[in-house]
């Protein structure tokens, strides 16, 4: 039985639109990007199986094409639209975070970051430059690495944030392991880096490890 011979208030699009989104499980929500199922299973059931798949949201945002295309009932297109909703979602909460106080909305940025970096296989360290309000000017990646290190040079840091006239910023970092907690050279490279910025006077308001859905706060712990 395909959706469209369901009752209609157990429909997902309908019940979205009479309930809300929050209603809706992962499973029903997925289904409507997908919009039809395949041979056998409805959109909803898909959608399960998909999940099953990837083990997760963040699991199925992270995928690859590749990955994706590997997955019955997904390709290209649905991992276009996969990628689109992300990308949309990433943007309206930097817009938050350029019109707002930045560091005063600690959640929205934990929120971004898993965005961001929640789902990648690599391990990439994040800078976010703020204004004197604790705007959001830019957020950029500048460094990329292997599954277990990367190589950050403070240095880049510090020319970035000048360039980009920063009054502070908040670093970030994942964990693709799916451990968020930081290391001794999570530790070290940290203070080196307040260091190296406090010399051109611009403050590290925060560090920030994102591990899957699991973000850990350097400020939180009194580790910065």
């Amino acid at each position: 039985m395909g959706i469209e011979d369901w009752p209609e208030q157990t429909r997902p699009r309908e019940r979205l639109v009479r309930e809300g989104a929050q209603a809706l499980s992962d499973p029903e929500l997925l289904a409507l990007l997908l919009r039809v199922g395949v041979r056998g299973k409805s959109a909803v059931e898909l959608g399960r199986d998909i999940l099953q798949h990837f083990g997760s949201l963040h699991g199925l945002f992270g995928a690859t094409l590749d990955d994706c295309t590997e997955v019955h009932g997904l390709g290209m297109a649905k991992y276009a639209q996969l990628q689109a909703v992300m990308e949309l979602a990433r943007r309206a909460i930097a817009e938050q975070l350029q019109a707002g106080e930045a560091f005063g909305s600690p959640d929205l940025v934990k929120r971004y970051l898993r965005m961001k970096l929640g789902g990648q296989r690599h391990e990439s360290f994040v800078v976010l430059f703020l204004d004197v309000k604790n705007r959001l000017i830019a957020d950029r990646e500048l460094f990329r690495g292997t599954l277990t290190q990367t190589s950050v040079y403070p240095r880049e840091v510090v020319i970035e944030a000048l360039d980009y006239n920063a009054a502070s910023v908040i670093l970030a970092h994942n964990h693709p392991s799916g451990m968020p907690e930081p290391s001794e050279a999570d530790l070290r490279l940290t203070g080196a880096l307040v260091k190296a910025l406090s010399l051109v006077d611009i403050r590290v308001l925060d560090h920030f490890i994102v591990a899957g859905p699991l973000v850990h706060s350097f400020a939180e712990h009194g580790q910065i």
